[in-house]
């Protein structure tokens, strides 16, 4: 894996150019703790950051685009005290901004991510914080200021400086658990928000990704291989009725392929399909036009849930579709959250590894107490952030439908073309829990005591900062 040779002279030229021009910011107020007394004051002296590029096996295609290649992000943040974190983050600006991603070159729209994330890591040079949680309030309000002012784009969607601010919370988490003692993720999660994860399943149901160009003989050995909850990306390129025509004969063959296999786990023991729209269709009609389709070839029955059927701006009710919807992008933060819940939503797709493991907590809290199931999504990370992901998806409440079962989505393998090389940077990788076995991953006490590993120091990651100059808090 090759790290782009004109990484410093883009930092050079580019990031802090542009940082020149938003030079001029409000002060920042840290939101007030109040969860434990004793909690330490946690000063930030050193800050860096990196990244990586993967290349994908193929193009990988949703909301009418398709990613070449995803940039692993790591972010470094280093404690009066001598501790340190290093939190990853995968960028995904098709998902997190289809506009952005559309309006610029694929290097272009991660090269502004990227801007972002060192943004907040200048914000942070100085810094004291209580928890992650605070530290995001504090610094969230100027770095999508600050992004709206880069993009050009008023409307920036708060996704993507969330997905910019990822590795940061992550290396935020870690350096909060050292510092307070904390070994395990149960000790980790503040008093608040334990309820809300407090489940410990011992199995949770792995979701492989079907996208518009798989070839369906890896469909059907995804099958199997014991995948039973099939996410299949709908919503693709062309007009509205180019797009109907392309999702009918998406889901039709992949229903002929696997539609006949059995599995223990979810009613009448068949094969589900959790389609992902990305918020392509335009009109409620055009839907529904889908979902009548899905009736006539015996797929409909199949269909446990629906994501993001519509454009964000769209906010129409949507008590009147019979089939479960799900939020995933337009519940950016806990607040928007509550308004696709009162839109008639009636599942939400947590990403930790996209929206922030800070923001995760309020969104999984909000939705519990609205009596709205959660599951974990993906965002195709690396083997790491998968942890972090099972981490929250093995302490949610069971999804209905799946008996004891919880829901973790995970389709790198299906999409990294070096996923070897990039699990072999896993501090626990001969774990039994670390890959699904006939779909399902088995989380044993091993898993909740090493939680995952994401403790671990990994090798791979403190090589990027070793010997390097850090950047000094004044």
């Amino acid at each position: 894996m090759s790290k782009m040779k004109t990484r410093r002279e883009f930092l050079k030229n580019s990031l802090f150019a542009v940082g020149a021009a938003c030079a001029c910011k409000p002060e920042i107020h840290f939101a007030a703790t109040t969860w434990l007394p004793s909690l330490k004051d946690i000063h930030i002296v050193n800050v860096d950051a990196d990244f990586e590029r993967e290349p994908l096996i193929r193009p990988f295609g949703f909301k009418g685009g398709a990613l070449s290649e995803l940039w692993q992000v790591a972010s470094y943040l280093e404690s009066d005290s001598g501790q340190h974190g290093i939190g990853l983050s995968t960028q995904s600006v098709l998902w997190s901004d289809a506009k952005i991603f559309s309006s610029h070159s694929e290097s272009g729209g991660n090269s502004l991510m990227y801007t972002l994330t060192e943004k907040a890591i200048q914000l942070l040079r100085g810094r004291s914080f209580r928890t992650p949680i605070d530290l995001l309030d504090a610094i969230y309000p100027e770095v999508l200021a600050y992004g709206q002012t880069i993009t050009s784009n008023p409307d920036l969607r708060k996704t993507f400086v969330l997905n910019a601010l990822v590795g940061i919370d992550n290396a935020a988490w870690l350096l909060y658990a050292r510092e307070n003692g904390f070994t395990t993720f149960d000790e980790m999660i503040p008093p608040i928000y334990k309820d809300t994860f407090s489940s410990r399943h011992d199995k949770i149901a792995s979701i492989p990704l079907i996208p518009y160009n798989i070839p369906l003989q890896e469909v059907e050995a995804t099958a199997d291989q014991g995948h039973f909850f099939m996410k299949i990306k709908i919503g693709q390129a062309g007009s509205q009725a180019e797009m109907l025509e392309k999702d009918k004969m998406h889901i039709r063959e992949i229903h002929q392929t696997i539609g006949h296999k059995r599995n223990p786990y979810t009613k009448e023991g068949r094969v589900v399909y959790y389609l992902d729209a990305n918020g392509r269709y335009e009109q409620k009609d055009t839907f529904l036009k889908l979902l009548d389709y899905t009736k006539k070839i015996g797929a409909y029955d199949r269909i446990a849930i629906i994501e993001e059927p519509f454009p964000e701006e769209m906010e129409c009710d949507v008590t009147d579709i019979p089939v479960r919807l799900v939020a995933d992008e337009t519940a950016h933060t806990d607040q928007d959250t509550l308004k696709r819940i009162q839109m008639g939503y009636r599942a939400i797709a947590l990403k930790p590894i996209a929206k922030t493991l800070s923001m995760t907590m309020k969104i999984a809290k909000l939705a519990q107490e609205h009596q709205v199931p959660c599951f974990c999504a993906d965002l195709t990370v690396n083997p790491i952030l998968v942890e972090w992901n099972k981490n929250v998806a093995a302490r949610l409440q069971p999804f209905p439908g799946l008996g004891n079962l919880s829901l973790l989505e995970s389709n790198g393998s299906l999409n990294y073309l070096q996923w070897d090389k990039m699990m072999d940077y896993h501090p626990q990788k001969s774990k039994k829990w670390v890959n699904p076995i006939n779909g399902l991953y088995h989380v044993d006490d091993d898993f909740y005591k090493t939680s995952g590993g994401i403790f671990d120091s990994i090798p791979h990651y403190e090589t990027l900062f070793a010997g390097k100059k850090k950047i000094m808090s004044k």
